[in-house]
């Protein structure tokens, strides 16, 4: 259980922040910069839920925003060299698996795309193409940051497929795709 009594601390007033296992890194490091897209990832989601009481696949939204802070820990606290003393939160295969299971049950009774589809059509079809872009951007910052240091290899298996996942929900919050608004190559172009 997570306890927070205070929500200022003035420890990061000179431009560091401690990660979960207490060493101290810029707030500009790849490791902060993974797990602030993360976040960022999170609150773009929640706006996809808030903006319908009623919208379709809201508890697997929830659970995905809950995974979230699952990542978030987990790019938060460095691989130990040790072995450690207790079990780390990290983001494990079978969180991926349920992404794939999501993924194949939501594109099934979609048409075979035939083109590009532009992010919107409804509301909540561009919230899902925004969050795709967020995850996307995430992906790239945790691929960037294993340029310099390891990390759990789930957590970038978990952001692509859940990049894909949006896609497929972006779709779905299109009337099925039916409402997909298309790219039409040079449109304007004379």
């Amino acid at each position: 259980m997570v306890t927070l009594s205070r929500i200022y601390t003035k420890t990061g007033d000179q431009g560091e922040t401690h990660l979960g296992d207490m060493s101290r890194v810029g707030k500009d490091h790849p490791r902060v910069a993974a797990y602030g897209t993360v976040d960022e990832l999170n609150a773009t989601l929640g706006l996809l839920v808030a903006s319908d009481a009623n919208l379709p696949e809201r508890e697997l939204l929830l659970s995905i925003q809950n995974d979230l802070f699952d990542l978030g820990a987990d790019l938060c606290v460095p691989l130990p060299k040790e072995p450690p003393e207790y079990k780390q939160l990290r983001i494990a295969a079978e969180q991926v698996v349920r992404l794939e299971k999501a993924i194949d049950r939501l594109n099934e009774p979609l048409t075979t795309l035939q083109s590009f589809i532009l992010p919107g059509g409804s509301a909540a079809s561009a919230w899902a193409h925004l969050a795709r872009t967020v995850c996307r951007r995430a992906e790239r910052d945790a691929v960037a940051l294993t340029r310099t240091e390891e990390i759990n290899p789930q957590a970038v298996i978990y952001l692509n497929r859940l990049s894909d996942l949006l896609f497929v929900l972006g779709r779905v919050y299109n009337n099925q795709g039916k409402d997909d608004v298309l790219w039409k190559p040079g449109l304007t172009q004379s």
